[in-house]
């Protein structure tokens, strides 16, 4: 009975990851009111939904930070596309985390409670530079008028904004400039395996994903068709 009316949810167009939460819920309340055992193979029969993320070409990127004339949204815009950030750990951020000299930057306690060091671009420092002499940031990197942190609502507004303005057909959020920092890098040549340490992935699988991302790895295969059209 329940595999049937949460297989009509799928019907409907509810996406798995949704179906699977309300069967969780439907568990927890056999549980915990009604003292009834829960058949754990129907989540086993709702299958995860695996999707590839959009990227952005670097084209694209470059187009949306040209369409940021404020210096405090083009610097927050800016860190997370270059050091493939969380939007989370762009907002945690303390002026102290940024060591200019050794040109690194400190994410401190992030997903997963690690600490993890990145690599800051020379551009990217320069622009801080301009930031922090411009804002005098005090503590966190970026302040909210109200708050001592900014926000997470306004960044995905700042980002959703300068894509439409830059005339970007693809859904663009704060976590598409992560996804598309990675599959660059990887395009790059870069290790997989540093990649997974800059991103901060626990598990190598996760970050596996942008090999099935790169342009550089499928326009590498040779179209059978060249050998047949003159």
């Amino acid at each position: 009975m329940l595999l049937a009316y949460f297989n009509e949810m799928r019907l409907k167009d509810y996406s798995s990851s949704t179906v699977r939460m309300a069967l969780m819920a439907v568990r927890l309340y056999l549980k915990l009111i009604e003292n009834e055992e829960f058949d754990n193979s129907l989540l086993k029969e709702i299958k995860r939904e695996h999707k590839l993320p959009d990227v952005l070409s670097k084209s694209e990127v470059q187009s949306i930070l040209e369409n940021i004339t404020n210096l405090k949204h083009k610097a927050i815009v800016s860190l997370i596309y270059s050091c493939g950030l969380r939007v989370s750990e762009c907002l945690n951020l303390k002026v102290n985390d940024i060591d200019s000299d050794r040109m690194l930057i400190k994410i401190v306690q992030s997903k997963g409670a690690k600490d993890r060091y990145i690599p800051a671009s020379g551009k990217l420092l320069k622009l801080l530079r301009e930031y922090w002499t411009a804002y005098k940031p005090f503590e966190f990197l970026f302040s909210g008028q109200k708050s001592p942190k900014y926000s997470a609502k306004s960044i995905q507004t700042i980002v959703k904004r300068a894509a439409k303005n830059a005339r970007i057909k693809k859904k663009v959020t704060p976590h598409t400039l992560r996804h598309s920092f990675a599959t660059h890098l990887l395009e790059q040549g870069a290790d997989i395996r540093i990649i997974q340490e800059i991103l901060g992935h626990k598990d190598i699988r996760t970050t596996q994903i942008y090999t099935h991302i790169s342009s550089a790895n499928i326009q590498s295969v040779k179209n059978p068709l060249d050998d047949i059209l003159e």
